[in-house]
């Protein structure tokens, strides 16, 4: 993949405070079977498409750099999102995909090659 746009990815995150919304174990606030296996939230000051701050997903390596990003499709929200993942090692990569994948929602893992 084109390195310029990870590393723009990264400055994104190094350039703008991390919001922790849904910490690691809680349910979602409409949907209480889904649990967030590690934090959730958002990039204070950015902007997404759904008006909110952009969404990033916050796994357990030390560095703050962008590992993928999980592309979503919501047929019940009638909407399209990117999720950041940061830090994320493969395996919680995965498992950030697997709570984007239900029955009104797809999703696309898109790894970072370095």
């Amino acid at each position: 993949m084109d390195d310029q746009f990870w590393n723009r990815a990264d400055q994104l995150v190094a350039s703008h405070p991390i919001v922790i919304d849904r910490p690691a174990g809680t349910s979602h606030p409409r949907f209480q079977d889904i649990v967030y296996p590690f934090d959730y939230g958002y990039l204070d000051g950015t902007g997404a498409f759904d008006g909110d701050g952009v969404d990033w997903w916050r796994g357990g390596l030390p560095r703050l750099a962008v590992t993928g990003a999980i592309m979503t499709v919501d047929v019940a929200k009638a909407d399209s999102e990117v999720k950041w993942l940061v830090g994320c090692t493969a395996d919680e990569m995965e498992l950030a995909l697997a709570t984007h994948r239900t029955e009104w929602q797809s999703a696309l893992l898109i790894f970072r090659n370095e």
